[in-house]
């Protein structure tokens, strides 16, 4: 009896469909994220993109929070924390910095979603931290000073993500006859900017002082320890 092949037999190549995954997921949610905002970005919104029902995605989310948690993985996959097992405390900081930056400023609608969100437990964030506060303490910074310094530079780093979106005529003060100060530095600053972006000069200004400064807080550590050794013996 002759098989029906245009019924029973496999069709061969690609499936039609991408195959469900935590991944397709976290990517597609951030790209939705990226696009629509936050409200555009919800499991059923992402459901619907790849699509599924909504109740497809809880075999690889748990829920909302897990999948923001997720999001924020992928945004810490792309910060580098390479320099702190092969540079100077303050050059590791600075890649670390830069590399973070950038990866927030590549995606705007992150940057409030997860600047105030708790972190979970054993995920690659987490490790991203230990990283960085493993290296600051093997170079001499006081344990009670590690988390505070690096919660100080990330105030700067979020700040300048976010900075990273506005305009560059955000500070334009125009022709404002009660301003001549401010239309004078602005366009000072505008013809000494260049083909550079003002955001990117004002990051680069802010980072260096912050890391003079933290360069010499971290002498008086050190100078603070080596007397106390000596000191002591």
């Amino acid at each position: 009896m002759a098989v029906n092949e245009g019924s029973t037999a496999r069709r061969s190549g690609r499936p039609t469909t991408a195959v469900l995954t935590r991944g397709l997921i976290l990517e597609t949610a951030l790209r939705l994220l990226d696009e629509r905002g936050e409200s555009g970005a919800s499991l059923r919104e992402i459901a619907r993109e790849l699509g599924v029902r909504p109740s497809a995605l809880y075999n690889h989310i748990q829920g909302q929070d897990d999948l923001i948690s997720g999001i924020r993985e992928l945004v810490s996959d792309r910060i580098d924390v390479s320099g702190f097992a092969e540079l100077s405390w303050d050059a590791a900081l600075e890649r670390w910095a830069r590399s973070y930056r950038n990866a927030f400023a590549a995606h705007p609608p992150t940057i409030a979603l997860l600047g105030v969100l708790p972190i979970a437990t054993g995920t690659r964030t987490s490790q991203m931290y230990e990283v960085v506060c493993s290296g600051l303490m093997a170079a001499g910074w006081p344990e009670e000073e590690v988390l505070v310094t690096v919660v100080a530079v990330e105030s700067l780093i979020l700040g300048a993500a976010l900075d990273h979106t506005a305009p560059d005529n955000m500070l334009d003060p125009g022709d404002d006859p009660e301003a001549p100060t401010f239309r004078a530095v602005y366009a000072a600053a505008r013809a000494g900017a260049g083909e550079a972006r003002p955001t990117d000069i004002a990051f680069d200004i802010g980072l260096n002082a912050m890391l003079v400064g933290l360069r010499a807080r971290h002498l008086e550590f050190v100078g603070s320890a080596r007397a106390v050794d000596g000191s002591c013996g």
